[in-house]
């Protein structure tokens, strides 16, 4: 751009921090505010898959994408679809090293690697960490952030990357997050293929769905001989997350959670039974399908801030990077902000709603009584190039 703005970015998830990185590539300053006292307060999740067209162009345009080549995992991209008698109804192979079109590749990645990726390839300070935002406003002429110490914040561009509860998208849209009616409860087991070997026979070098009785349980591969687990569960929003997890009584909260289970095979319950650490309570919301707002001078949003949605279509995180590097494009290559801010949201907003509109579908689709069999029509419909139902 003409005149070097400044730039304050909320949140140092994957679509913030891309944000940063395409700036940076491109000479531009930023400054990312983040609530987490550093890199490694929080578990980060589990594992992602780059889409060529979305994750991994974004890793392109950020500069990054040889580096992320050695810290990938191609070889955990099998996936299997199970009953909950165990049975593999539906399985898609991992590609063997050299095999197939790398353009159509979607390598593993586990998110903190590829957090961690990110935040070396920084200017030191461009994170500031355990910085909490309170509150944001139009400002006088420029929006401004109110920091939980007090300090105001003042920037020509107020970008909202800080996910499903964004303090920054009350500015420009009065849309909530909404409660879906299902909910994760994850769990972790780790060196599965000494301590539990059964298990890592079970879910194979992969993702592991098996559904029956609406409800699920989801096993996927991690580095470091990990298999994080999602019990998906229909629940009331309050119960999923008071009602069944007790960080007091773990080995009770254990019990209940199988006993939601009670008539699956045993090797499937022991996802369950087997795992390591403490059960987390995940309810899954969603913004609306078609979540748009009207241009607010200065301020725009990225990621789940501007589209949350369910994981049922393995498209936030991709997105959210996407995002991410189109709108450090958009500002490298326009003069003029809003010009540049347009420039961003036209194509972003109709290709969110695309994918949330998938992700909303293959959440009823999934859990519903007959789910089994319309995941494997779904599945194979994906896997032919056909279109997913």
């Amino acid at each position: 751009m003409s005149t070097a703005p400044r730039i304050a970015i909320a949140g140092a998830g994957l679509g913030g921090l891309t944000l940063a990185r395409v700036l940076h590539v491109h000479g531009i300053a930023s400054t990312v505010y983040e609530l987490d006292a550093s890199a490694t307060a929080r578990d980060q999740g589990g594992s992602l898959d780059m889409d060529p067209e979305s994750g991994r162009q974004a890793l392109l345009h950020a500069g990054l994408l040889e580096e992320f080549r050695p810290l990938s995992r191609p070889e955990d991209g099998e996936l299997r679809l199970l009953g909950k008698d165990a049975t593999v109804g539906f399985r898609i192979p991992a590609p063997e090293p050299g095999e197939g079109d790398e353009g159509e590749e979607r390598p593993e990645i586990d998110r903190r690697a590829l957090r961690d990726l990110l935040l070396r390839s920084l200017p030191e300070g461009t994170v500031r960490w355990g910085h909490k935002i309170r509150s944001a406003s139009p400002g006088t002429g420029r929006p401004a952030l109110t920091l939980s110490d007090g300090r105001t914040v003042e920037a020509d561009l107020l970008v909202g990357a800080d996910g499903a509860w964004s303090r920054i998208r009350p500015l420009v849209s009065e849309a909530d997050p909404v409660y879906s009616g299902l909910s994760y409860v994850d769990c972790l087991l780790r060196d599965v293929d000494t301590r539990h070997p059964a298990v890592a026979e079970l879910v194979g070098r992969g993702t592991m769905f098996a559904l029956a009785d609406e409800k699920g349980l989801i096993a996927q591969r991690n580095g470091g001989d990990r298999v994080r687990v999602y019990a998906a569960v229909k629940a009331p929003e309050e119960w999923s997350r008071s009602g069944l997890i007790d960080p007091a009584d773990p080995v009770a909260a254990k019990k209940r959670l199988l006993d939601l289970f009670p008539d699956w095979d045993e090797g499937l319950r022991a996802l369950i039974a087997e795992s390591d650490g403490p059960l987390v309570a995940r309810p899954i919301h969603a913004l609306p399908i078609d979540h748009r707002w009207d241009r607010m001078p200065g301020v725009t949003l990225l990621g789940d801030a501007a589209h949350l949605m369910s994981p049922f279509a393995g498209a936030g995180a991709n997105l959210a990077m996407l995002d991410g590097a189109e709108l450090g494009l958009a500002l490298a290559t326009h003069d003029d902000l809003e010009t540049a801010l347009n420039a961003y949201e036209t194509p972003m907003v109709p290709r969110a709603e695309a994918a949330a509109a998938q992700s909303a579908d293959n959440l009823t689709d999934f859990f519903h009584p007959d789910g089994l069999r319309i995941a494997r029509e779904t599945f194979i419909a994906l896997t032919s190039g056909g279109e997913a139902r």
